[in-house]
């Protein structure tokens, strides 16, 4: 039952990256705390989205001047994600654990109107990355009961480029935001019981505020230069679970809620604009729920089957996070032999449809449909 359960831990993993809202990659999982002895991991894999749609029409004054149509392209890049994490049993009560990880980002553009694109946002995109450095330690109480909790460093960065006929006399605006570090915490509480690889755990993530150097232009023209842009990225609540409901058979769990309405990119030349107040984007707040069972085949062979969910918010959406609401399946194998495991995963994702929108008050510039996405990914673990 433990390598189920710890192939349980590392199946969320695996979906976390495909099945978080709005620019989360990965769920900031703790769950390599709960791995026996000391223990280090690595994981890496790659999602293909496919995110496309079409223009609607475009009015001025109560006057079509574009009957709408145009394809806006394939908006979602492909990307790599990867991790690391590294766990120590100091003694018996107390262990600690160091992860690295990329938790939020976001890679898409409109087909530009020269490559036959959308007419409407054609050419706007945008390009966020980031990486953490999470410094946990566990302490382990009477009946089941432990404390977690520890330090989160991240580093982020940005670009976003706003174009198309959809934004007026903001076609072609720019932000630039340099790299910068910011800090948060972690803190959390669990209960076990090793006996039916019982464990119910409960996490809080803090904001962590960035202070970014940021550049902006206007068609081409530095327009402002040497500002600072604070964002502030969301605060989460996650729960997990997982329980032995058979021989040989695990059920597990999580729910995850994040507090993306405090996600605000709100750049001083781009808000002093009338209108514009609430910055570049803006956001919901996102409930997103996984449910699965493990088996245990033989001595060294396991699967796993996980469902998630997220329900869709408002259609109109922001057009530089183009979805809402997903409907996902993992299926993941877990291979233990002797001090090594390794869990490879595949996951497939529905994508809610959504209609990126502009103007106060938003009006959708286009539909986008029938989007989903796919990733891959392989973890290796070892006990020492």
């Amino acid at each position: 039952m433990r390598n189920i359960a710890t192939g349980a831990a590392a199946l969320i993993l695996t979906a976390g990256p495909l099945a978080a809202g709005a620019i989360e990659r990965a769920p900031q999982s703790l769950g390599m705390l709960f791995e026996p002895g000391n223990y280090v991991e690595f994981s890496a894999g790659r999602v293909s989205p496919d995110v496309s749609g079409r223009d609607l029409p475009l009015s001025s004054g109560g006057v079509v001047v574009y009957p709408g149509g145009r394809s806006t392209g394939d908006l979602a890049k492909s990307y790599n994600f990867g991790s690391f994490g590294l766990k120590y049993q100091i003694n018996d009560k107390l262990s600690a654990a160091l992860i690295v990880e990329q938790p939020f980002g976001a890679d898409l553009a409109y087909k530009s109107l020269a490559e036959g694109g959308s007419f409407n946002l054609g050419g706007t995109a945008v390009d966020v990355s980031s990486t953490t450095y999470t410094a946990l330690l566990r302490y382990k109480l009477e009946n089941g009961f432990a404390i977690h909790g520890g330090i989160r460093g991240s580093h982020a960065e940005g670009d976003v480029t706003l174009a198309g006929a959809a934004y007026g006399g903001m076609n072609g605006y720019r932000a630039q935001l340099d790299g910068s570090w910011g800090a948060g915490y972690v803190i959390g509480a669990s209960w076990e019981k090793p006996e039916i690889a019982a464990r119910v755990s409960l996490t809080y993530n803090s904001p962590v505020e960035h202070d970014f150097d940021t550049t902006e232009s206007l068609g081409g023209r530095t327009v402002l230069d040497g500002t600072t842009t604070t964002v502030k990225t969301p605060r989460s609540w996650t729960l997990e679970g997982q329980t032995g409901i058979a021989p040989d058979t695990l059920a597990f769990g999580s729910i995850r809620w994040v507090n993306w309405s405090e996600f605000k990119v709100r750049s001083d030349f781009f808000t002093s604009m009338p209108t514009l107040e609430e910055g570049l984007v803006t956001l919901e707040d996102t409930t997103t729920y996984t449910l699965g069972v493990g088996r245990k085949f033989t001595p060294t062979w396991s699967g796993l089957v996980a469902l998630s969910y997220e329900k869709a918010g408002d259609r109109l959406v922001s057009p530089l996070a183009p979805t809402t609401g997903r409907k996902g399946i993992s299926l993941a194998g877990v291979y233990t032999r002797d001090r090594w495991k390794v869990t490879t995963g595949i996951t497939y994702i529905k994508l809610g449809d959504a209609r990126p929108a502009t103007g106060s008050p938003d009006v959708a510039r286009a539909l986008l449909q029938d989007s989903d996405l796919v990733g891959v990914s392989v973890k290796v673990g070892y006990s020492f």
